[in-house]
């Protein structure tokens, strides 16, 4: 026979209930993760490696999308000059500011102030980035542009990404990762 469990009287508080709250589980307080590409230069690239993919920062113009970042969303990166695809990683902390130099822009005033912290998921080695011209024509994000322009897509410092999109871009950077680890041995 099933114990009966007393009832709470609406005057009397409630125990607080044991581990973490279904709210406090779901990414960025109860909303579904954004996904986001972060295009970067090789040296701005390689400089986020030297750090450890510990943070990343975003230009001074793109505060008001860091600034919907949430702990859980994720960012891939498409490196410019190579056209490829490097690394992903999810964030790991709510925006913060920092003023010290670490990328380049061409605007000598810029030192990517917005950042988060991040934690690497999966970081390719430059002979295994993922051409952007395998995928492009797979991706509904790059359908805002002409056919022969979608190079287009890939201009700028930060996008929004369909979740769709970026599945298909992380499951061909895995697939690559997965590569190289099978001819290493």
């Amino acid at each position: 026979m099933a114990e009966e469990q007393p009832q709470a009287q609406p005057d009397q508080e409630r125990p607080a209930r044991s581990g973490r709250s279904r709210r406090k589980r779901k990414s960025g307080g109860g909303r579904a993760a954004q996904y986001w590409m972060v295009v970067s230069s090789p040296d701005n690239f390689r400089k986020t490696r030297e750090h450890g993919f510990a943070f990343q920062g975003l230009k001074s113009r793109h505060r008001r999308r860091v600034e919907t970042m949430r702990v859980g969303d994720r960012l891939l990166y498409y490196v410019t000059g190579r056209m490829g695809f490097a690394a992903t990683v999810t964030v790991a902390s709510p925006m913060y500011e920092d003023h010290t130099p670490i990328w380049r822009s061409s605007r000598r005033d810029e030192d990517y102030p917005w950042r988060v912290h991040i934690r690497a998921d999966v970081v390719l080695d430059e002979a295994d980035w993922v051409p952007a011209k395998e995928l492009a024509y797979r991706l509904d994000y790059v359908r805002k542009w002409p056919p022969e322009h979608w190079t287009l897509a890939f201009q700028g410092h930060i996008h929004a990404l369909p979740r769709a999109d970026f599945t298909v871009i992380e499951d061909e950077i895995s697939r690559s990762s997965r590569r190289r680890k099978s001819l290493a041995g």
